[in-house]
């Protein structure tokens, strides 16, 4: 079986929860000793701003081909038995998950360090617009990831049409990631 088909990337239409038993299982495997999950969740408030929920929405197909490069990427950098990345369109209401990433391997480092990689470059880098709704009014949102990546004129960095991590971006997997062919230090 080759890395990809062990790839399972699902973008779930309005008002299809995610089923992280579903995915957890898909990532189990006796030859893991690590599962690393990652849950986001619509929180209440931002900035002072009650939040009733919040809306996504994509285009789907490149959305799926991106994630697939940053799973590649991924497999690149750390020793991954599996992935499984599920993120939902429409609707996501207050408490309730709107992306849902589990990795496994051997080792917990490549789990846990892969799934931070996974949800970052996913948040900076795949076409799933998000809008904030509050109880005074709504506005689309810009990830953070996204916005750390622009450089002085405001274009965002993009490799092959998935925006790269700079060298001197901080975080647990910065370490691993393959730049140009070469690991970053």
């Amino acid at each position: 079986m080759s890395d990809e088909d062990k790839n399972l990337i699902e973008i779930l239409e309005e008002n299809i929860p995610i089923d992280i038993a579903k995915y957890i299982t898909y990532v189990q495997s006796p030859h893991c000793g690590a599962i690393a999950t990652f849950a986001g969740t619509t929180r209440d408030t931002f900035e002072g701003k009650t939040v009733l929920e919040l809306r996504y929405e994509a285009y789907v197909p490149m959305a799926i081909r991106c994630i697939k490069s940053i799973c590649s990427s991924a497999r690149s950098s750390w020793n991954l038995h599996s992935i499984a990345v599920a993120h939902r369109l429409g609707p996501v209401p207050v408490g309730e998950m709107s992306i849902f990433i589990a990795t496994s391997a051997v080792h917990r480092a490549d789990a846990l360090d892969a799934c931070k990689f996974l949800i970052d470059e996913v948040k900076a880098s795949v076409p799933i617009w998000k809008k904030e709704v509050y109880t005074n009014g709504e506005v689309w949102k810009e990830n953070a990831e996204f916005l750390e990546r622009r450089d002085e004129h405001g274009k965002p960095v993009v490799d092959h049409g998935i925006a790269q991590a700079r060298p001197e971006k901080r975080g647990c997997c910065l370490g691993k990631i393959k730049m140009n062919g070469a690991d970053s230090k």
